[in-house]
């Protein structure tokens, strides 16, 4: 064990920075969370995201108004203490199932943003790998087990009722100090033969358990130090869920509750002006309302019946359910939408049309083919929205349907709120998309697609949606992948995504119940 230590003393252990990571492929190690694995020593703004996207804005405060006790149990008086407040403050009364949604779709993004490079290095060498933490185990064993790798997860456990939180911890506790070598013995057995060989920590209450293992190094605060790129990363994250753009620190979560009262009434305005002005006069009321807009390449004029051409499809990347209406804008002219689903709230106020598909393929391709024939048309064809720098697969079917196509590469900006959702209500998305104090889209037409490199031209319908999206991610600087809708909802949501009609379900009722 790399320690030394005087009477009377705390151990001393050498910093990470001297820890080999060759040759550690048969080695266990055990490693803190907060300020070891992860380069911030709080955990606040973790515990505020959940307070937030399971409880709402009133959790969020609940828990702002808590943390001046926190803080002062924290430091003052014992890490333990203070963590048992903050565990009541954001998981009482809370659904379990809530809990270990957001842990599963929502931190993974804001852990895999703050992962200490040298910890990383060491925890990524070794064969076997634990976690040892005093967070509650159902928030973080998600992001790592999944996405690090780690094989064991010790953490604090919380107590439950008829499936809800009571905001109490379970015996032995928070694990701080003492507890943590308590569950390490219990976990690796006493005998020094079974000891981890690596245990890493980052302050006092650390040590107990870093004794206990074969060497031991520190991991010194320096918090400047630049987190581990996420390509880095044993798996990448494609998708994320929630409404939180930022990590809230105390001082971030009080402006985000300062700002609602102010930024939904603002929403509702802008939203307004989309939905009541004619399409030309968007632009300016939108830049007058703090939405910026911008648009790159050369819009195309609209079909004309007269010349017996057909409308053309417009191919956009999906990143919000509002694509079609800044296209609309951009073009200066209303474009028709299709689109395989949306709440009746966002159909109420859309300021264009739109078109449900039933994913019935041969009525979707008559559907499209109408509206093709009355003008110009628009279709996102990797069938819901991606929030990182990838796109999903492509729907073939539009290549089959019409040979004039025209790219187009859609990105926002939100600095405050995402506009998308898997597991909350989607009628909502327009409106925190808006909420943002200055959120901004970029509409670039790209070059319309040559009649030789469509399916009139002899291509296939896959090699057409193909080129396209390859054509868009280049221009975005994303990447492609094969990933498809039902991926997304799977991951976030522990469902296919799909939403089956009132009908078909209430005809499931009559049958089961033999009416």
């Amino acid at each position: 064990m790399a320690t030394g230590m005087k009477e009377g003393s705390l151990p001393t252990f050498p910093a990470i920075y001297r820890c080999p990571s060759i040759g550690r492929e048969k080695h266990t190690v055990v490693a803190d969370m907060d300020g070891t694995l992860l380069r911030g020593r709080s955990s606040f703004p973790y515990f505020a995201l959940v307070a937030f996207e399971a409880g709402g804005i009133l959790r969020l405060l609940f828990l702002l108004l808590a943390s001046p006790l926190i803080g002062l149990l924290y430091y003052f008086v014992s890490e333990l203490a203070g963590i048992r407040v903050m565990v009541f403050a954001t998981f009482a009364g809370m659904r379990v199932s809530d809990i270990e949604s957001v842990a599963r779709a929502i931190l993974p993004k804001f852990y895999s943003a703050d992962l200490h490079p040298e910890t990383w290095r060491v925890f990524s060498s070794c064969g076997k790998r634990c976690v040892l933490t005093a967070n509650p185990r159902i928030m973080v064993e998600p992001f790592l087990k999944e996405f690090l790798g780690a094989d064991m997860v010790l953490g604090t456990e919380i107590a439950t009722y008829k499936s809800r939180a009571t905001g109490w911890v379970l015996s032995p506790g928070v694990l701080v100090d003492g507890g943590k070598a308590n569950a390490l013995n219990k976990a690796f057995g006493t005998e020094p033969s079974s000891a981890p060989d690596v245990g890493l920590g980052d302050r006092e209450t650390d040590y107990p358990f870093m004794k206990l293992c074969k060497e031991s190094y520190v991991v010194p605060a320096t918090p400047e130090v630049e987190a581990v790129s996420l390509d880095k990363l044993p798996k990448p994250i494609v998708f994320h869920d929630g409404r939180l753009v930022q990590k809230p620190s105390p001082l971030l979560a009080l402006l985000i509750i300062l700002w609602i009262p102010v930024g939904f009434p603002l929403a509702c305005l802008r939203i307004a002006a989309g939905s009541l002005l004619p399409m030309p006069v968007v632009y300016y009321a939108f830049w007058a309302l703090g939405v910026r807009v911008y648009i790159k390449g050369t819009p195309p004029p609209p079909a004309k019946k007269s010349t017996g051409r057909t409308g053309v499809l417009f191919i956009c990347s999906h990143r919000t359910l509002l694509d079609p209406i800044f296209l609309s804008l951009a073009l200066g002219r209303p474009i028709p939408a299709v689109t395989y689903s949306l709440s009746r709230l966002s159909e109420l106020i859309s300021p264009i049309k739109t078109v449900r598909l039933t994913r019935n393929r041969v009525k979707d391709a008559n559907q499209i083919k109408d509206l093709l024939e009355q003008g110009d048309l628009v279709i996102c064809p990797e069938g819901t929205t991606c929030r990182e720098p990838f796109l999903l697969r492509f729907s073939a079917l539009f290549a089959e349907l019409t040979n004039e196509l025209i790219p187009i590469a859609m990105s926002n900006r939100m600095s405050m709120f995402h506009g998308t959702t898997a597991r909350g209500w989607k009628g909502m998305d327009p409106f925190y998309f808006f909420m943002n104090p200055s959120p901004a889209y970029e509409v670039t037409f790209l070059n319309k697609l040559p009649y030789e490199l469509t399916c009139g031209a002899g291509k296939s319908s896959h090699d057409v949606a193909n080129y396209i999206q390859r054509n868009i991610a280049a221009s975005l600087s994303y990447e492609c992948t094969t990933f498809t809708r039902k991926d997304k909802y799977r991951a976030l949501a522990g469902n296919d995504g799909i939403v089956e009609e009132k009908s078909k379900r209430a005809a499931a009722a009559e049958k089961i119940m033999g009416c």
